[in-house]
């Protein structure tokens, strides 16, 4: 907990240095802030670091929705190397400069990401009997039992195509999309961090 109180300080500090604009609804996984340039949103990610080797933490889980997320983004990075609770310098990464990093851990997990959605289509009905058992009609319940709270509410209504319920092929495309998400997750990327020679 101190730790994310530290950074959410830090974050906080560069805001107000910058003059940038934090957006209370984003919540963490969102824009960490934006630049008001001539009435025009500018979305930034800021990121800050203790390491004396200069390099810097991102994210936990990184995979294919932190690269959709990032490819447009700017980045202010904040590196605290003294004890001293103020930053010693700050570096500017645009969208283009920070491509190349982005673009590498994408390479790298794209064979994975690639693996889990052709593993997941040769799944069939006998596959979705065995775990779901063979029924004519599948309830809502069913589904959930399978997809958990990967789906909101309204999705699971809209994916309803038999009343209230799913047919059999309806619950093999939920079956494939839960193998996707299960395999997906465990391609990503463990706080992949973005060395100091980048930014040298």
């Amino acid at each position: 907990m101190a730790g994310s109180f530290q950074d959410d300080s830090r974050e906080q500090e560069m805001i107000e240095l910058f003059e940038l604009i934090k957006d209370e609804n984003e919540g963490r996984s969102g824009i960490d802030a934006f630049l008001d340039l001539d009435g025009i949103n500018i979305p930034f990610e800021l990121k800050t670091t203790s390491s004396k080797s200069g390099s810097v933490t991102t994210v936990r889980d990184f995979g294919d929705d932190h690269i959709q997320k990032w490819q447009s983004k700017h980045w202010l990075f904040g590196f605290y190397t003294d004890k001293d609770s103020k930053a010693s310098y700050y570096k500017y990464g645009s969208p283009e400069l920070m491509q190349g990093w982005i673009k590498e851990k994408e390479e790298y997990i794209k064979p994975d990401f690639q693996l889990a959605k052709i593993a997941s289509k040769k799944l069939t009905l006998e596959d979705l009997y065995i775990i779901s058992g063979e029924k004519e009609i599948y309830s809502l319940e069913d589904a959930k039992s399978i997809q958990k709270r990967q789906y909101s509410t309204n999705k699971y209504i809209e994916l309803q195509d038999i009343g209230n319920g799913y047919s059999k092929n309806r619950m093999l495309q939920i079956l494939q999309d839960r193998a996707t998400y299960l395999m997906k997750r465990g391609s990503t990327l463990n706080n992949p961090h973005i060395p100091g020679s980048y930014f040298r």
